[in-house]
């Protein structure tokens, strides 16, 4: 069996030299700084695997609302580190917290999802939502 290997020259196409032919339009739009800022806390908040669970178990809780005493068990997570996890949510502008005796109880509020996929989905999009509002809402 022969083993050669035939070398084949590649051509080099003509490259632009100009720097403005390598864009066909200026870029518009697109997130400022500030709301860069924001919305990279607000997903920091939902880079976690116990905090997504959080949610997604509060929002498809029959009465809107859980407990954290109710949370504890499904995420396997001890009540100081559900706690925990819940105020990042609350700062972050997902839940909300109302006590009632010893016990904390969360609810999701209404349009904070929806507010944040409108900023993903539109962050270029001219009058479209800002991180700033969505990190907000």
């Amino acid at each position: 069996m022969n083993s050669s290997r035939t070398r084949t020259a590649l051509t080099v196409l003509d490259q632009p030299t100009d720097a403005a032919a390598c864009a066909s339009a200026p870029l518009a739009g697109g997130l400022d700084l500030d709301d860069a800022v924001a919305l990279a806390q607000t997903l920091k908040a939902l880079a976690d695997p116990a905090r997504l669970r959080l949610l997604s178990l509060i929002a498809g809780s029959s009465t809107g609302e859980a407990c954290v005493c109710d949370l504890t068990g499904p995420l396997g997570l001890s009540q100081p580190t559900v706690s925990h996890h819940c105020k990042v949510l609350v700062d972050a502008g997902f839940l909300t917290r109302e006590k009632r005796g010893v016990w904390a109880y969360y609810a999701l509020i209404p349009g904070a999802l929806d507010s944040l996929s409108g900023v993903l989905s539109s962050t270029g999009a001219p009058g479209g939502p800002t991180a700033t509002s969505a990190a907000r809402a």
